[in-house]
């Protein structure tokens, strides 16, 4: 039987697979046979087959994926998903992450609205990450934000062959994340990851945070002997014990002086090159490291509206006349249009300050200094943390007494009461004065020993200074000391751990414990105050803080001590256990309401609009910063205001 090639195509195209299924076996095997032998109608057969293949496979992949997408959508929009059980292929991966963000983000605005709606029936008035947005955005009117920090809030490390990515813990980033993602700002910090520079492009700028980048990263780059320094040297053995009173000389060095002046100027010349041809430019400097920065910005750029906020305390006149440089460094603040302090009394201390050094206008009604032309407000915006994420799995269902057995268990102790302290191993924290504190109670209240044990996580800190690594001797050598006094089988007063926790290791301990201790010697805030606060979503727990911590002017529910006190610091830790649970939870409801009122999303969003709404006043002529004169070290009776950068 034959068949022309015109019919043949027919049947390829129009239904060869069903003409060979119905047809008698002779036409089965005379087309076949054609099939087989004619080149052309070979490769229809072939392309026909490939085709269907194809359409099942898209039947089967594709549409079965996005029917289940659709599914998994309509669930989120109808309330009723749990968790993200979808789960697709590599095709799909993009776009599915496309799709989980921008459900995510819709998740994330249902639940504001809900919380704002519940807010306004309670007649509050809380901020929130979407809250500061939306307020950020109103207020710079497409104007540029420019973060300026040591740290940087992501790191790239070498481990191994790879490339790590690691988060800092840090407070700041919790705060100026949202401002930043809110109007696509730029953060610029020290690159001090070793595998920093092979992550940026040529300008040394990296879009963050990875998995969905809303700004931008600019890394500027020390020598280790400018690290050294800048911020080792001056910034850590010289201003850090200077402005702390805990009775740690301070040690100054012109090299040290040297490092942190060209420091500086670096991270000038990356801010000025950022805000390159964007006029009113919001510039935010971020604590001692910089306190030379906002003079060189705003001779530079004098549109810009230029802030500083000191995250430490500032101290009396008398002591901060100990610098060498307290001219360059007071001359190099009031660059600044704000200059933002935890508390009124360090806004009192750095007018005085300013009066005594040199010749200012200082108005005392509005807060404000003015030199050179320019004035500068100086404000109190304390501090403070995020309100709390939903709780983890290993909190959820588990009363405090079985959270702390667990955890007690974990380090080989059984007791029926815990205490808990988080510090940086830092002199300025107390932390010797503290375990002091702790065997006089035991020495005082023995029927305590064998029942109650105290928790210290103490992270490490700057052990490349002598200082601090002496003091983790110190308090890991005191520790033991007690220990070996009053320990009892299965059962020891102090666990000391010397590690860094993250803020999920540490969520258990501040939920389980009965009381926290924050005995600062001299802190500017002291957030870990607050976030004990905040954890106790049960309301329970008591808070034993020092009266020279900055979180003492707000929290005075807490039981207030001197912790060089040590008699009344072991008191206060039997009052804190023994107190009634009527007054604990009534004490705790109150501070909590504060903390999460006054949480730090108000502050970045005050310290942000008050900046906003200053006028900058400099009238200095622009420049550029390699058209100035070189920076030298100035004898003392040699200085003069004019000179460039202070």
């Amino acid at each position: 039987m034959r068949f022309n090639r015109q019919f043949i195509i027919w049947i390829l195209a129009g239904g060869s697979a069903v003409l060979l299924v119905l047809t008698p076996s002779e036409w089965r095997t005379s087309v076949l046979q054609f099939l087989w032998t004619d080149p052309i109608a070979r490769v229809l057969l072939e392309i026909a087959l490939i085709a269907a293949v194809a359409s099942l496979f898209v039947r089967w992949r594709v549409m079965s994926q996005l029917k289940r997408t659709v599914g998994w959508l309509q669930a989120h929009r109808l309330g009723t998903a749990v968790g993200t059980p979808l789960v697709v292929g590599r095709f799909f991966k993009p776009l599915f992450q496309e799709v989980f963000h921008l459900v995510t983000s819709l998740e994330t605005a249902r639940a504001t609205a809900e919380e704002e709606a519940r807010l306004r029936d309670a007649a509050e008035s809380r901020w929130t990450p979407e809250r500061l947005r939306a307020h950020v955005r109103a207020r710079l009117n497409g104007r540029p934000l420019i973060v300026v920090s040591n740290r940087e809030p992501y790191m790239h490390v070498h481990k191994g062959k790879a490339t790590e990515l690691l988060v800092p813990a840090s407070g700041l980033v919790t705060a100026l994340e949202p401002v930043l993602r809110a109007c696509a700002g730029t953060w610029i910090a020290h690159g001090s990851g070793d595998a920093d520079r092979e992550t940026v492009d040529a300008r040394d700028r990296i879009r963050v945070p990875p998995d969905q980048p809303e700004y931008t990263l600019r890394r500027v780059w020390l020598t280790q002997e400018e690290e050294e320094g800048y911020y080792y040297g001056f910034a850590n053995e010289g201003m850090w014990p200077l402005c702390h009173i805990a009775h740690t000389r301070p040690l100054f060095r012109e090299t040290d002086w040297m490092c942190y002046r060209d420091a500086n100027r670096k991270f000038a010349e990356a801010v000025i090159d950022e805000i390159d041809g964007s006029p009113g430019a919001m510039v935010l400097v971020q604590d001692y490291h910089f306190a030379l920065l906002p003079r060189m910005i705003k001779q530079a750029r004098p549109d810009a509206h230029v802030g500083v906020f000191w995250h430490i305390p500032w101290p009396n006149p008398e002591a901060f006349g100990i610098c060498p440089w307290q001219t360059d460094v007071l001359d190099g603040l009031l660059g600044a249009d704000l200059i933002g302090f935890h508390t009124q009394a360090h806004c009192n201390n750095f007018l005085e300050t300013i009066d005594r050094a040199f010749e200012s206008k200082i108005d005392w009604e509005h807060f404000t200094a003015s030199r050179h032309n320019h004035v500068t407000h100086v404000r109190p915006f304390p501090i403070s943390v995020a309100p709390p994420a939903p709780q983890d799995d290993v909190l959820k269902g588990r009363s405090t007494a079985e959270l702390r057995a667990k955890l007690l268990q974990s380090h080989g102790v059984k007791a029926d009461w815990m205490g808990i302290g988080v510090d940086r191993v830092d002199y300025t924290k107390g932390l010797i004065e503290r375990l002091r504190g702790i065997e006089r109670f035991f020495e005082k209240w023995s029927r305590y020993i064998g029942h109650f044990t105290f928790v210290q996580i103490g992270a490490p800190s700057r052990t490349r200074i002598k200082r601090y690594q002496d003091l983790l001797d110190e308090v890991i050598a005191e520790a033991e000391r007690i220990n070996q006094r009053f320990a009892t089988s299965g059962w020891k007063p102090i666990v000391l751990l010397t590690r860094h926790h993250d803020h999920r290791e540490i969520a258990p301990y501040y939920r389980a414990a009965d009381l926290c201790l924050v005995t600062a010697l001299h802190d500017g805030m002291n957030l870990v105050a607050k976030e004990f606060v905040t954890a106790r979503d049960d309301e329970d727990g008591v808070l034993v803080l020092s009266q020279f911590a900055g979180a003492s002017r707000e929290l005075r529910d807490a039981l207030i001590v001197n912790p060089y006190d040590i008699e009344q610091l072991a008191d206060s830790i039997r009052r804190g256990l023994e107190m009634d649970p009527d007054d604990r939870r009534a004490r705790m409801a109150r501070m909590r309401r504060s903390v999460l009122e006054h949480n730090v999303y108000r502050w970045a969003g005050t310290l942000i609009g008050d900046l906003a709404d200053i006028r900058p006043s400099a009238t200095v002529t622009p420049f550029r910063l390699e058209e100035r004169v070189p920076l030298r070290a100035v004898p003392n009776d040699e200085r003069r205001p004019e000179r460039a950068f202070g």
